[in-house]
């Protein structure tokens, strides 16, 4: 269990790092699909080799705020090179974003402090969820909380403390549920006979009945063992869909997400199966468009996948759903470059907009070095 919340002052203080965002694609990279805006663009400068995923709130005032991963230092950008949080902010629906960044949260672990997800509960607070990583054996989520409208947080308490290990909680995966339940799906990862990442989850998830202040762990798990081998299991999501039931979606190996159904607030999962959502070895996204009230995907969609892109994090598409995930229609491609990589994604509804934000680099170097943040109307993606 977890001490009650303790609250204290964290200063949002700005730090000017220079780093000044192109309003759209330059010559170097492919202008996106006719309908689709990039307002936003952070790639990767001196002293700064990455700037990785995170997750959008919009804030009372009407401003949204995206807090996304700052790798500093003079490391690759590796997932285990030092990082800190980090904001921009829009004022116009997202179609223009502050040009400096504001520092949110200084690294707390060994190693950093990234996967942002955040969360407007429904007592109205903000919840700010984040991974502490220290080594290869020890990642764990935190959750702060804001009752000021993210200029001050709580302080910081551990969303898994019963098992130690390495966790991965993707940036923007935290949902309350209808019951005001929050679920927290994670991929436990250990270490291989030579002391590597072993990169086979055990996925399940961390629930909390009291708005994060205490968290357990539920009753069913995944290894991905069959009697005929292992499939390689990582990074879920959930969604509430309109029965009160829950749809987890799982990257894998197997060449689609593969799925899973809970009927009792994610204390219990059905067996996991392989679903028509084709995909390489990368995350998916899926949320409710609050304005029609279907599911909105986000994915690699490898459905007659060409040569050059098979198993790479390209296109960038988008879908949705009008029977609660079971068929997906209204198929387009945000981002279709060979070299792109486009993954990690967080989901945001600004009245008749939708944001994206997400990694957009280019795989020859490191894919993961560019954040970006794609904008398109519900029309657009409506096809009116």
């Amino acid at each position: 269990m977890l001490h009650a919340v303790v609250w204290c002052r964290i200063t949002i203080v700005v730090a000017l790092l220079g780093l000044s965002a192109p309003a759209t694609g330059s010559a170097a990279e492919p202008a996106p699909s006719a309908g689709v805006e990039r307002p936003l663009r952070l790639p990767p400068g001196p002293g700064n080799p990455r700037n990785s995923e995170g997750a959008f709130i919009t804030l009372k005032d009407g401003r949204v705020m995206f807090i996304y991963t700052h790798f500093d230092g003079k490391g690759s950008g590796s997932d285990f090179d030092h990082s800190h949080l980090t904001a921009r902010f829009s004022s116009d629906g997202g179609k223009s974003w502050t040009k400096t960044d504001t520092l949110v949260l200084e690294n707390e672990a060994k190693t950093n402090t990234m996967s942002v997800s955040l969360l407007r509960l429904q007592n109205g607070d903000i919840a700010l969820f984040y991974c502490r990583k220290n080594s290869l054996t020890d990642c764990i989520p935190y959750v702060r909380i804001s009752r000021d409208e993210a200029k001050t947080w709580s302080e910081p308490q551990p969303c898994i403390t019963d098992i130690p290990g390495y966790y991965v909680l993707n940036n923007d995966r935290v949902v309350q549920l209808k019951s005001g339940r929050l679920v927290a799906p994670v991929a436990e990862h250990g270490t291989t006979a030579k002391g590597g990442f072993d990169g086979h989850g055990i996925v399940m998830c961390y629930l909390s009945d009291d708005n994060g202040k205490t968290w357990r762990r539920n009753q069913t798990k995944f290894d991905g063992k069959t009697a005929t081998g292992r499939t390689v299991l990582q990074e879920p999501g959930v969604v509430e869909l309109k029965d009160g039931s829950l749809l987890m979606f799982i990257r894998t190996n197997g060449g689609s997400q593969f799925l899973s159904h809970s009927k009792d607030g994610g204390e219990t999962w059905s067996a996991i199966a392989p679903s028509k959502i084709l995909s390489p070895v990368s995350p998916a996204s899926i949320k409710r468009i609050p304005k029609t009230g279907d599911l909105l995907l986000v994915w690699n969609n490898h459905e007659n996948i060409d040569a050059a892109r098979r198993g790479k994090r390209t296109p960038l598409s988008v879908a949705i759903s009008s029977d609660e995930g079971q068929t997906w229609t209204h198929v387009k491609n945000l981002e279709d470059d060979v070299h792109g990589w486009y993954c990690y994604t967080a989901i945001e509804f600004v009245g008749d907009h939708v944001l994206l934000g997400h990694c957009a680099g280019d795989r020859r170097t490191n894919g993961l070095a560019t954040t970006q943040i794609t904008r398109f109307s519900l029309d657009w993606l409506y096809g009116k």
